[in-house]
């Protein structure tokens, strides 16, 4: 088995970061086999995103070139995997999030990357009116070592998940972005004026012409590398 192949499937290490961290990780520094939460690798993640639908409501199909995950502080088992399902009680504070890059290669030494969380379906998936709901934009730069946390900046305050009653399940999706010209010049984002589909005027028929991370992202000359996500719904079906 190459390193690639073992990385892929070694288990997330749980570490102190504080809420909100990126770790940036290459294949340089393996992780520890400890925690619950396993990498996935490319395939899994394009096809889970394809089959929830994500691509294409969300963001244009893509094939991740980074992993992502995403481990909530409260309880030492929450974590988004691809479409489980997860209490919003334990989603209090902003997630630590973790990258891993399949090849070192990949990283570019300076390079800011930004996290994302939208929802879109807010209210519910049934009459997504306010679709794209932004719950997190922030910003983290990897350390020269590729395995330090950074803290990140955040673009858009942490806003933890909250279906409404009575409205089934709710993606929330996680995305990972790099600058599509791949400057290490510090980025100046745009910060959403609204949460409510990202702060972009969508008329008079919102629930047919939902607009959120995608359009963020293109205005801010941003493309995507790496994505998760998972479910959670209000306890009143």
């Amino acid at each position: 088995m190459t390193l690639y192949s073992l990385l892929l499937h070694l288990f997330i290490l749980i570490g102190p970061f504080a809420a909100g961290a990126i770790v940036i990780v290459n294949e340089q520094h393996p992780l520890p086999k400890t925690g619950n939460s396993i990498w996935n690798t490319q395939d899994d993640v394009q096809k889970a995103l394809q089959d929830a639908e994500i691509i294409p409501t969300v963001i244009d199909d893509f094939l991740p070139s980074l992993l992502m995950n995403a481990t909530w502080s409260s309880h030492h088992h929450t974590h988004a995997d691809l479409g489980n399902t997860l209490e919003p009680s334990l989603l209090e504070s902003a997630p630590s999030v973790k990258l891993m890059a399949s090849k070192p290669t990949l990283w570019k030494k300076g390079v800011t990357y930004v996290i994302a969380m939208t929802d879109p379906d807010a209210p519910s998936r049934d009459d997504p009116k306010w679709s794209e709901f932004c719950h997190w934009i922030a910003i983290g730069v990897p350390t020269s070592s590729g395995i330090s946390p950074t803290f990140s900046d955040e673009i858009m305050g942490y806003k933890p998940p909250s279906p409404p009653e009575k409205t089934g399940k709710h993606r929330y999706v996680l995305l990972a972005f790099a600058p599509a010209n791949g400057t290490t010049e510090k980025l100046h984002l745009s910060r959403p004026s609204a949460r409510k589909h990202w702060g972009y005027d969508v008329g008079n028929d919102g629930d047919k012409d939902t607009k959120g991370v995608r359009e963020w992202a293109a205005e801010n000359g941003l493309v995507p590398v790496g994505a998760n996500f998972f479910y959670a719904q209000n306890k009143k079906h």
